[in-house]
């Protein structure tokens, strides 16, 4: 009899090595698959999981195809060449630009735009600059590193911020209130760690001035303004959901997607249809696939396991509950994939019952741990899965063991330093 624990184990292997050239998101349902013809999970559990994650998994196709679109505009390119050129021929300057433009694109249109959208532009533009094999792995780990550790400060930056959210109906505003400190620390310290790590890989000085006109990056400049029009309108819809329509937030997303679309489809200066078709869309089985696999896993005991030991860490005080409760999700997420390991997490919080500045550390630690703690592992989240097959298409192959021994440096202490500022911001809000 196939227990939940080998069919999670044989997804992974499935997501992972990619037999047959098996995209991710059909492994991942078929052990989903699997696991209701086991009797691991039933079509109740599976109506369960349904219900949780649909907004955010709309959301997600929404944004894939608005950020798509930028793409097509020139968008993403343009605010790269506008970067680099404030650089100011520094080698370091040009690092931290990348980082910012990363972090910028990781809030606004989550992690999966950063690693399929701006790991392309960053790595053609840093070629362009004749850097050598060993300069290009410090700008692409900073892309793959920021995507998701930058994903915290809005609710829509990343799926399991979204999972998280509507799970506990937290408004946009509090959320982006609450994770402000958590982001400036999380922002300040990696750029601080990944400085110093690759402080001789990283040139001292770059010649910008062949990289061309940032204007000239923009191919529809009527589908640009609208698109920066709908991204500006969509932060407002945000804010003031809670208080004035209370709609999800994936309605909002669809409304600027389809926005943005007609925009492109009046000019016919792009062509939307195929780079649609191009964009990730395994991302969305995937997610679906993994979050019941690991359902089944829940049920067999890791949600309760899990649980009990949040339970234990409440009677400690919140320093001790934040701190536990972010690295518990940061394991999980980095052993099981984030997805999964935020909806065991957050499922886990919830049994507690914790309440006030207790019961919102914890959800909060729970986002920290789901989107840093993944960093950890290779498969920890389907960004860095991405981002590592990208690499390897443009002949930058990263080994797990080289990625390892990065991410083993790198990750602890900006996930340390992270959830003690979200430590502080509770204090001070509470």
């Amino acid at each position: 009899m196939l227990t939940p624990a080998a069919i999670f184990a044989g997804t992974l292997f499935l997501v992972i090595r990619r037999p047959w050239n098996l995209n991710t998101g059909v492994s991942a349902l078929l052990g989903a698959l699997l696991a209701l013809l086991a009797g691991s999970i039933t079509l109740v559990d599976v109506e369960s999981v349904i219900g949780i994650v649909w907004d955010a998994t709309l959301a997600l196709v929404a944004i894939m195809v608005i950020s798509t679109l930028l793409e097509q505009a020139g968008f993403f390119r343009w605010a790269a060449l506008h970067l680099a050129r404030r650089a100011g021929g520094s080698g370091r300057g040009l690092f931290v630009a990348v980082i910012l433009l990363a972090t910028a694109v990781s809030a606004f249109f989550t992690n999966d735009a950063t690693v399929l959208i701006v790991t392309p532009i960053v790595l053609e533009m840093v070629e362009a600059l004749g850097f050598g094999h060993r300069a290009l792995l410090p700008f692409a780990m900073a892309c793959g590193f920021m995507a998701d550790a930058m994903s915290i400060p809005l609710a829509v930056s990343n799926l399991t911020n979204m999972i998280v959210v509507r799970y506990f109906d937290l408004s946009f505003a509090r959320f982006a209130l609450m994770m402000l400190l958590p982001s400036l620390a999380c922002l300040g310290v990696t750029t601080l760690v990944l400085l110093g790590y690759y402080r001789r890989e990283i040139p001292r000085r770059v010649d910008a001035s062949g990289l061309g006109e940032p204007a000239a990056a923009i191919r529809d400049p009527f589908l640009f303004r609208v698109g920066v029009a709908v991204v500006c309108g969509m932060i407002l819809a945000f804010l003031f959901n809670r208080t004035a329509f209370h709609v999800p937030t994936s309605a909002i997303m669809t409304i600027g997607a389809v926005l943005l679309l007609l925009a492109a489809l009046r000019n016919r200066v792009v062509k939307p249809w195929p780079a649609i078709r191009r964009a990730p869309w395994h991302v969305v089985a995937f997610a679906l696939g993994m979050y019941l696999v690991v359902f089944a896993l829940g049920k067999a005991g890791l949600t309760g396991m899990v649980a009990g030991l949040l339970q234990g860490l409440t009677a400690r005080g919140l320093g001790v509950t934040v701190l536990g409760t972010g690295l518990l999700v940061a394991l999980l997420s980095a052993g099981v994939n984030n997805l999964p390991g935020v909806l065991i997490g957050t499922l886990a919080v919830a049994a507690t019952g914790a309440a006030g500045a207790i019961g919102e550390g914890m959800v909060m630690a729970t986002v920290i741990g789901a989107d840093i703690g993944p960093k950890l592992t290779p498969i920890g989240s389907l960004a860095t899965l991405m981002w590592l097959h990208i690499l390897e298409g443009r002949g930058l192959s990263v080994s797990w063991g080289r990625y390892l021994r990065t991410a083993l440096v790198i990750t602890p202490p900006v996930l340390l330093a992270t959830l003690g500022a979200l430590w502080a911001a509770l204090r001070l809000m509470n």
